[in-house]
C-alpha cells in the first residue's frame, strides 16, 4: 500500500487531516465552538496566558515586496520574548509573516512549508502563486475551532509571482477569507499604525532601500503607539525580521542593514524634538 494514497490527492495537508487530524490546525477538524458545558466547566480554571506575536506589514517595490514584523511576544501585559521570529521563508519565491498565538503560528507556517514541499516532490511543478495563497486560507480555515478559544492565527502571504514578474500581498480573515492587496498590509495589535504611515509615505515603484525604510518606520511607530509591538532595541541589538520577496528568491535583510536604517531614523526624530 502506498504512503500517500491517490484519496488524498498531492496533498499532505488532507492527508494529514484525516490520519492525524490532531495534528493539524483545529485539533480534530471540529467547525463548532465548545459546548455551552464545556464552557461553563472552565469559568472556575485559571489558565496560563497565551503567549502572542504582533506586529507584521507588507509593502510593494519596484523589485518586489517587503515583509517584515517586530520581534516582541507578549502574554497578556508582560513580555514573554523579545526575539521571536514572526516571518518566515516558505519557498523560493514565498514568504508569510504571522501574528496571533505564538505557537499555533509556528505549528501553521511549518505545516505550510512541508505542504508546498510534498506537493512539489509529487508533482513535479511548484503550486502558482494563486494556488499557494489559496492553501493557506485552508489552513486559516481549519484553525476556525481553536479560535473559539482563543488561539487566532491571522497570516500575510506575499508571494512573487513568476508569470506575471510582480511580487503579490494576500491577506485572510479568521474564516479563512481569502483577499488580494495592491500595495500594502499590515495586522497584528499595531496593525491599523503600522498601516497608517504606510498609507502617508507609500507610493508606486518605490527603490528597494526606500520601501525598506517605510516599511521599518510602520513598525516604529506602531511600537510607539502598541504595547504588544516591541521597537527597535539599539541596545540588545534586537531589531525587526526583514525579507525581501524577489524574482532572484528570498533574502535576509541583515541586522546591521536595519540598525542603520533605524539610527538616522532616532537621530533625525531627535533633531526634531
Amino acid at each position: 500500500m502506498p504512503l500517500f494514497p491517490d484519496d488524498y490527492g498531492s496533498s499532505f495537508f488532507d492527508y494529514l487531516a484525516q490520519q492525524r487530524p490532531d495534528l493539524v490546525p483545529g485539533g480534530h477538524g471540529l467547525i463548532h465552538p465548545p459546548s455551552q458545558p464545556a464552557l461553563e466547566e472552565s469559568r472556575g480554571l485559571s489558565l496560563p496566558p497565551i503567549t502572542h506575536g504582533t506586529t507584521v506589514l507588507a509593502l510593494k517595490y519596484q523589485g518586489g515586496v517587503v515583509v517584515a514584523g517586530d520581534r516582541r511576544a507578549t502574554e497578556g501585559f508582560q513580555i514573554a520574548g523579545r526575539r521571536l521570529d514572526k516571518v518566515f521563508t516558505i519557498d523560493d519565491h514565498s514568504a508569510i509573516a504571522i501574528a496571533g498565538a505564538a505557537g499555533p503560528c509556528i505549528e501553521m507556517a511549518k505545516l505550510f512549508q512541508t505542504e508546498l514541499e510534498h506537493y512539489e516532490k509529487l508533482e513535479g511543478v511548484q503550486l502558482s502563486c494563486e494556488g499557494k495563497a489559496n492553501k493557506l486560507g485552508q489552513m486559516v480555515k481549519a484553525n476556525l475551532p481553536m479560535v473559539f478559544q482563543g488561539l487566532v492565527v491571522v497570516p500575510i502571504y506575499v508571494g512573487y509571482d513568476l508569470k506575471r514578474a510582480e511580487g503579490r500581498i494576500f491577506k485572510y480573515d479568521i474564516t479563512g477569507g481569502r483577499y488580494e492587496e495592491s500595495d500594502y498590509h499590515s495586522i497584528g495589535s499595531g496593525g491599523k499604525d503600522a498601516r497608517n504611515t504606510m498609507r502617508e509615505h507609500f507610493r508606486k515603484h518605490l527603490p528597494e532601500d526606500e520601501a525598506l525604510r517605510v516599511g521599518l518606520l510602520a513598525l516604529y511607530n506602531a511600537a510607539e503607539e502598541d504595547i504588544g509591538t516591541g521597537g527597535p532595541d539599539m541596545v540588545r541589538g534586537i531589531y525587526p525580521t526583514a525579507k525581501l520577496v524577489t524574482a532572484g528568491g528570498i533574502t535576509d535583510v541583515e541586522d546591521q542593514r536595519i540598525g542603520m536604517v533605524y539610527a538616522a531614523l532616532i537621530e533625525g526624530r531627535k533633531r526634531e524634538v
